[in-house]
């Protein structure tokens, strides 16, 4: 990721000059008697880390390595013996919010490059050792290889760049080629969650198209399975197979006859709906039919039933004006989106086929047109990628991503409105692209994005979808207001903001099993027993959830410690195919499968899961949920959950984020069972 679009780009610095202060540093720290050297450590640190967020810095500090470690910046650490490091353990301390956990982590990764490269004859360790070592931590560390972000990025702010950062460079010299399995299988991961900004994903198919065509990688047995990913991008179709370039493809398909293009068609639909990703020949291939007046391939090459094909003999003209206008060899994505809007049959609502009219024809104002060009470039026009966004999102409900932002509550929003009301998520994109201002209502007070104060970003960076890109900024701005006009209320403010925000389905009840001004725990058996009452089909009368309803989760990291308070949506809770009760939501952190700690680990495939849906066990999801909404007039009584039900999940809490928030007194008087 480029640190421009990063959001966390740092001023330029003379990067020789930092060197030569770097030398100075070690100097002090080697001619330091030992009892002295703690003291000099934390500048030499914020040196360190200067360098490493600067281009090139890297190899600044890797050329220093060996020098480093003799002086002493590794002595009395966990670091100190590299034998006995732990490739596993790298996640959690480039991950760490605290800068000094980082950086030493960062020079322990450069340590063992030196040493891999033959630069550093270690005492203790071999060149092939460290290339093994470090090919485990790329493996195991690829979210940051390709500047991927979550919830623990997110937390660490500026100080995520040096990970990456020392990441990357790793991978230039250890060799993409080693992790290359692992890669495959991370790319399959990501795009079984069908998200709608696949960049990462074709950044990684694309790197490895590069390792299998140098000759001088030995991929080994490494790299088979790639083939359906390189050729969903650069050769879905006997026609596109050697990815001869657009322009020739062009004139191929001239020649073709109907049996070919026919044999074309199947081929991109197949390959699209395998892999959720779309080349640049496919709109190649719908532009040209329509075009050429073979209109009756169109349903073929986008793969439709009967419900899709139905939907777009309806709506014809309006399908014909959108691929006119937004589908492009850049903006192709926006045909998997384009047929799942068809298969989901929005268009029979009478507001959204207008509604998409008015999105073809609709004039950018500056600000909007600004930001995509900034983010997409001038080709094709700004209109196109926002068509293109629109597309997706109606088509992928489930696949808006929050980017390296702190506005889950917003992407939670699109998602929400994108599923369940998608003609107002319309007039949304209609009013912040056209106007450049949002106005929604707080309690029958109009709040309008243009004279707000602020919102929870400080600025909304570029990494997003088109939609998110345009409507984010407004909705994070008349967030960040609903909650200023809730300040002097007691509890959560969430209890108000969220109804109002997102809409007339979210319950107006609302349950929170954390005090506010404490921070503590605060009646967890009763709001757990509340919450199956409200969800559990066994405990609820075997309502299913008709709407989709807000809700909020104490996020925690692989070791189960408290990350942060993070929005989601709870979408249904029904058996999965094994017979246990299950939760799935939609999670806007870009990648829901995580792991939580304590064995919990979110599901997003073989489960039961749709495009897009992360699942949890029942019992795991309460663990972990700390809001929640539901329909007052509907609620039950508390239900009787087992009590060894009951206790799994409150042990659940008490070793995970609620550890440090149980009040005193409740330890004392019945402190949690310990297994």
């Amino acid at each position: 990721m480029n640190d421009n679009q990063s959001g966390n780009a740092v001023p330029a610095v003379n990067l020789d000059r930092l060197a030569q202060k770097l030398d100075g540093s070690i100097q002090v720290l080697e001619e330091s008697r030992s009892f002295a050297k703690l003291g000099k450590l934390p500048g030499l640190f914020d040196l360190v880390r200067r360098i490493l967020m600067q281009p090139g810095g890297c190899a600044v500090v890797e050329a220093r390595a060996e020098r480093l470690e003799l002086a002493g910046v590794f002595a009395g650490t966990d670091w100190a013996e590299p034998t006995i490091l732990l490739p596993a353990l790298t996640v959690y301390s480039l991950q760490s919010t605290n800068a000094d956990t980082v950086v030493v982590e960062a020079l322990s990764e450069l340590r063992l490059l030196a040493i891999a490269r033959g630069a550093y004859l270690h005492p203790s360790m071999s060149a092939e050792q460290a290339r093994h070592y470090l090919t485990q931590v790329l493996a195991i560390n690829l979210g940051l290889l390709f500047g991927m972000t979550g919830e623990a990025e997110r937390e660490q702010g500026r100080l995520a760049m040096v990970s990456q950062h020392v990441v990357q460079h790793v991978a230039e010299h250890i060799g993409y080629e080693h992790v290359i399995d692992s890669l495959i299988e991370e790319i399959w991961r990501i795009l079984q969650q069908r998200p709608i900004q696949v960049g990462d994903a074709r950044k990684m198919i694309t790197q490895i198209a590069i390792c299998r065509a140098e000759p001088d990688a030995d991929l080994g047995s490494a790299g088979r399975g790639a083939d359906r990913l390189i050729s969903s991008l650069y050769g879905p179709t006997r026609g596109s197979s050697e990815d001869p370039g657009t322009v020739v493809y062009q004139q191929r398909l001239e020649s073709m006859d109907s049996q070919t293009l026919q044999n074309e068609a199947t081929g991109f639909a197949r390959s699209m709906h395998d892999t959720g990703l779309v080349s640049p020949y496919h709109a190649c291939f719908v532009r040209f039919i329509l075009e050429d007046g073979q209109d009756n391939l169109l349903s073929e090459a986008l793969g439709l039933s009967s419900t899709g094909r139905d939907c777009l003999m309806c709506y014809r003209e309006l399908v014909y004006t959108l691929i006119t206008e937004g589908i492009f060899p850049e903006t192709a994505q926006g045909l998997y989106g384009l047929a799942l809007l068809l298969e989901r049959g929005i268009l029979y609502q009478p507001p959204v086929a207008p509604a998409l009219w008015r999105q073809a024809r609709l004039n950018l104002c500056p600000q909007a047109r600004e930001r995509l060009q900034l983010a997409y470039g001038y080709q094709p026009q700004a209109g196109a990628w926002l068509i293109q966004g629109v597309l997706s999102m109606l088509g992928q409900p489930l696949g808006v991503g929050q980017g390296n932002n702190p506005t889950c509550q917003s992407a939670r929003a699109l998602s929400m409105w994108a599923y369940n009301d998608p003609d107002y998520l319309l007039q949304m994109v209609a009013w912040a692209a056209r106007d450049n201002e949002i106005i929604m209502h707080f309690e029958g007070q109009p709040v309008s994005s243009a004279h707000s104060q602020g919102g929870v970003a400080s600025e909304v960076t570029l990494d997003l979808d088109p939609v998110s890109l345009v409507v984010v900024p407004h909705l994070d701005r008349i967030y960040g207001e609903m909650g200023r006009m809730c300040i002097g209320r007691e509890g959560d403010p969430h209890r108000w903001v969220n109804p109002e925000f997102h809409g007339w389905s979210a319950g107006r009840g609302f349950a929170i099993n954390v005090d506010v001004a404490t921070g503590n725990l605060a009646d967890l058996e009763g709001f757990i027993r509340h919450f199956y009452a409200s969800y559990h089909p066994y405990y609820n009368g075997n309502q299913p959830l008709i709407h989709p309803q807000p809700a909020g989760i104490a996020v925690t990291d692989r070791a189960a410690r408290f990350i942060g308070w993070h929005a989601i949506t709870v979408l249904r809770v029904v058996l999965d195919p094994e017979g246990n009760m299950r939760v799935y939501f939609y999670n806007p952190n870009n990648d829901s499968g995580q792991s939580w700690g304590d064995d919990v680990h979110v599901s997003t495939e073989g489960c039961g899961e749709r495009f897009g849906e992360a699942s949890l066990p029942f019992e795991q999801f309460t663990s972990r949920l700390y809001i929640f909404h539901f329909d007052p007039l509907e609620r039950g009584e508390p239900a009787e959950v087992g009590e060894e039900e009951l206790q799994r999940v409150m042990d659940r809490v008490y070793r995970s984020w609620g550890e440090s928030r149980v009040p005193a007194k409740e330890l004392q008087a019945e402190p949690p069972p310990a297994e």
